[in-house]
């Protein structure tokens, strides 16, 4: 079983940076992609980025691309998600998921181990 752990949520203003790192254990994903969505109260959860293990390959939702940058860093079995320009509208719960497949997807069904979440709270 993997377990998932997110940190560097919080509150920042608009127009600010904050930095999420996804650190996994157990058995690990060597080889899997990673992936970062987001959940507000009321709505469904939203993709938000992936990558594949080796970092060549890498998605974006259309809201983040630009502003977003995820990354790996496979020596540590985390995954980084650099979030700058931030717009209140990015604030949500931000969860880590473990894909599937060695190639990343954009929907949830395409993760199978999910993280706690950690919040993120942009101010305008």
């Amino acid at each position: 079983q993997v377990q998932l752990v997110e940190s560097g949520g919080g509150l920042v203003q608009a127009g600010g940076s904050l930095r999420l790192t996804c650190t996994a254990s157990g058995r690990t994903f060597s080889g899997n992609a990673m992936g970062w969505f987001r959940q507000v109260p009321g709505k469904e959860r939203e993709f938000v980025a992936s990558i594949s293990w080796n970092g060549l390959i890498t998605y974006y939702a259309d809201s983040v691309k630009g502003r977003f940058t995820i990354s790996t860093d496979n020596a540590k079995n985390t995954v980084h998600l650099q979030m700058n320009s931030l717009k209140p509208e990015d604030t949500a719960v931000y969860y880590c998921a473990g894909g599937r497949a060695l190639v990343p997807g954009q929907a949830a069904t395409d993760f199978r181990s999910w993280g706690q979440g950690t919040q993120v709270t942009v101010s305008s």
